[in-house]
This record gives structure tokens, C-alpha cells and sequence, in this order.
């Protein structure tokens, strides 16, 4: 009983924040403005088809990113000394304190065409270059903003891998390469999944990035569905539609990231 009275809050905060909002998304999806049940909303979604394409090769794109480039400097943090440690990881998880709008907008300064970067380079005679408004701002915005999410689960992992079987692997004939690729990388599949996940998820439905360094011409699905419900165009029946095969798509990856998930006592045998 006194357990049962102990998760009541969480219960109720599931049942505010997260059922009854899925509930709604789901009713405005398959009804229309008269109560009649439709699937038109639905269909209608076909015609973007384009945006969903480029929302999830960009936010492929940026996970990759962050992956390649969290992967070492996680693996790096996991071996220093634990006071070490400590402050890299303040270092890494600071700029998470500042307000995200604040750091795109920081971006938007050094990426114009009257920029920070482009000043530099007419220095020594180079550019301008376009950087702003373009997928690839939108790209390094998403690394920048999420990369965090990627070492920080990384990190975790790496930090429970028990040193004797890297000893083990050394006394086996195993130079510092096969030790990685052989021993630390199986054992961090995990964390892999789990970067992966955290990164790509609010990658592939961010519309704040999106609009400021990608301009109108880089359109994402969160840009669309906050149009159907901000937007001139009101439209919350195809914007619930819209977000209910975001909704879809994120469980279908989840599922077949979970597939990958690896038991430790399976690859240490």
C-alpha cells in the first residue's frame, strides 16, 4: 500500500503530461473538426514526404557526427584520472546550463556572411562563404547542440568496463587497436544505442535549429508541425497527424536500435 501511495505522483504526472496528450494527438489525427472519423489527415501527410526524408538524413547525418567524434573523447575521459575526469566533464556538460536559443543565435553570429568565421578568412583573403542558411549549418548546429547526449552515455559505460579484462586482452597478445576494437567497442554497444537514441530523437523533430541557421529553404518536420499549430496555416488535425507518424517512425528506429543491444557476459564468451 505504502508503495502504491509512493508512485501516485508519477502516476498522475504520466497521466497529465503523457497519456492524455498521446490521447489528444490520436483524436485530432483520426477526427475531424465535426467528431467524424477520418483518415484524411492522415493521408495528407504523404505530401510531405520530402521534408521527413531530409529531417531524418540530416538527423542521421548529425548523429553519425557526434558519434565519430564523441566515441574517442569518451574513451579518452574514461581512462584519466578521476579528478581529471571530473572537471572534463564540467567542461562537456557546461554549455548544456546556457539557454539553447542562446546558443544558436551564438552560431548565427559566427556563421554570417559578415561573420566571425567569414572576418577571419577575408583576413588571409578567403570568402565569404555561405554558411548560414544551409543544411550544413543545420548539421553542425545539431552536433553542437546534442553531442553532450552522445559522450555523456559513452562515457558512463566505458567507466564500467572492468580493467582486468583489458589487462586480459593485453596479456592475450592484444595491442591497444584490437584491445578497442575487439573488447571495448562490443562492451560499449550499450552506450552506443543509447547516444544514438538521445541524439537522434530531438534531432529529427527540432524546428528551432532548423529555422535559425537553415533559413526557410531547409525545412524540418518540426518547423511543419509547428506552422499547423502557430502558424498562419492553423491546421491542428494534420499537425496531430504529422507528429503521430513522427511518433511512429521514432518507435520503428527505438525497436530497431534496441536489436542491437548486446548482453556483456555474451561478448566477454
Amino acid at each position: 500500500m505504502k508503495q502504491k501511495l509512493l508512485a501516485a505522483p508519477y502516476l498522475v504526472w504520466m497521466a497529465v503530461f503523457v497519456i492524455v496528450p498521446l490521447i489528444m494527438v490520436a483524436y485530432f489525427a483520426f477526427f475531424d473538426s465535426d467528431g467524424n472519423f477520418t483518415l484524411q489527415y492522415v493521408a495528407d501527410v504523404a505530401q510531405y514526404s520530402n521534408i521527413f526524408v531530409r529531417s531524418v538524413w540530416l538527423a542521421a547525418l548529425a548523429t553519425v557526427i557526434c558519434l565519430v567524434l564523441s566515441y574517442p573523447l569518451a574513451y579518452i575521459l574514461a581512462k584519466m584520472d578521476t579528478k581529471v575526469q571530473s572537471t572534463m566533464l564540467m567542461i562537456v556538460i557546461l554549455p548544456m546550463w546556457m539557454n539553447f536559443l542562446l546558443r544558436t543565435y551564438a552560431w548565427m553570429t559566427l556563421l554570417g556572411n559578415e561573420g566571425i568565421i567569414n572576418t577571419l578568412l577575408g583576413y588571409i583573403g578567403l570568402g565569404p562563404f555561405k554558411m548560414l542558411n544551409t543544411q550544413g549549418a543545420v548539421v553542425l548546429g545539431m552536433v553542437y547542440d546534442y553531442i553532450p547526449y552522445m559522450i555523456l552515455p559513452l562515457y558512463t559505460v566505458m567507466t564500467k568496463i572492468d580493467k582486468s579484462v583489458l589487462e586480459a586482452a593485453n596479456d592475450l597478445g592484444c595491442n591497444s587497436f584490437k584491445t578497442l576494437i575487439k573488447v571495448v567497442l562490443p562492451l560499449s554497444l550499450p552506450g552506443i544505442m543509447s547516444g544514438i537514441t538521445m541524439v537522434f530523437v530531438p534531432a529529427i523533430s527540432t524546428f528551432i535549429i532548423s529555422r535559425m541557421l537553415g533559413g526557410g529553404s531547409n525545412l524540418l518536420i518540426g518547423d511543419l508541425i509547428e506552422m499547423q499549430f502557430l502558424g498562419n496555416s492553423y491546421n491542428p488535425n494534420l499537425g496531430a497527424s504529422i507528429s503521430l507518424v513522427l511518433m511512429v517512425i521514432i518507435l520503428l528506429i527505438m525497436t530497431l536500435m534496441n536489436q542491437f543491444d548486446v548482453d556483456d557476459d555474451r561478448v566477454l564468451m
